[in-house]
């Protein structure tokens, strides 16, 4: 599928995606995006933070060149789509805005309300949020309707998983345009109901959890518990190993969220992770967490 073949809810082809933060995953988003020949503007608060999120995309290029992924010819095809700016006028040209901004209520809704106060009202809106309401996001803007998540995996180019969820409100025509993208750039979309945690991370960090009350129990180490799930279920990393990589402190405040939403008692966080948290101790970034690195 070409990406003039793909159109918004109003039947505009989408042709230039525009992205709310060149960070970890607003760069990655861009580079999918320009790899399969959408055109993208991404916005960052600075001049520096843009050209990071642009060099580190660029980089990303020069790993796929050396695997023979790509040719440079490509590599250059795919920068010159990409667009970087500090103003939010220069999203005018989009027909999606992919919101990737940090995982934080308050600022997603200042994000939002801008771009729902400058974008023309045929604009889709989707945010990359792993875990914050879609409903309640699409609520403060006047397009609920043209509004819905679209939630990508780390690292972007390499994860062929989206989780499309729809609010509440999110229309038929807003998800087949953006599940329709999805396949455009390359991805396997899933439909999914809002809800705490969406589906993937409301399997995985449990998981994760109960991996912990296995490793505090002293029924196996931590390589033994991970060797195990690796070879017995075909993961490719252990869990303890993902819940350092992800950081523990993550791990730690979306069970709360689980447990906070839902009610269970099964989604109690560990309490060794508490005590982890607590040290300190929260993994690869802190450079000790199950594991010292």
């Amino acid at each position: 599928m070409s990406a003039t073949s793909v159109t918004n809810a109003n039947g505009q082809a989408i042709t230039t995606v525009g992205i709310i933060g060149a960070g970890t995953m607003g760069n990655g988003i861009a580079q999918a995006c320009a790899t399969s020949g959408v055109n993208v503007v991404m916005v960052d608060i600075s001049d520096a933070a843009v050209a990071k999120g642009i060099a580190a995309l660029s980089g990303s290029l020069d790993r796929l060149i050396k695997k023979d992924k790509i040719t440079v010819a490509d590599k250059e095809a795919a920068l010159a789509r990409v667009k970087g700016s500090t103003d939010y006028a220069d999203l005018a040209v989009a027909q999606l805005v992919i919101e990737a901004a940090t995982e934080n209520f308050e600022l997603k809704v200042k994000i939002l309300k801008q771009l729902d106060t400058l974008l023309p009202a045929d604009v889709l809106i989707a945010t990359n949020t792993s875990s914050i309401s879609i409903t309640q996001l699409a609520a403060v803007t006047q397009r609920a309707d043209r509004f819905i998540g679209m939630h990508f995996f780390n690292p972007v180019p390499m994860m062929a998983l989206v989780e499309i969820i729809r609010g509440l409100q999110t229309s038929d025509a807003t998800h087949a345009a953006v599940a329709a993208l999805a396949v455009t750039l390359g991805k396997t979309p899933i439909t999914v109901k809002n809800a705490p945690g969406f589906v993937v991370n409301r399997i995985l960090v449990p998981m994760i959890n109960e991996a912990l009350f296995v490793l505090a129990e002293g029924l196996a180490t931590a390589e033994d518990i991970d060797a195990g799930m690796k070879l017995g279920c075909n993961q490719p990393i252990g869990p303890l190993a993902l819940a350092d990589m992800i950081g523990l402190d993550v791990c730690l405040a979306v069970m709360n969220v689980y447990l906070t939403e839902y009610g269970d008692s099964k989604y109690r966080p560990c309490p060794l992770l508490k005590e982890m948290v607590a040290a300190g101790r929260l993994g690869r970034k802190t450079g000790q967490g199950v594991y010292t690195y």
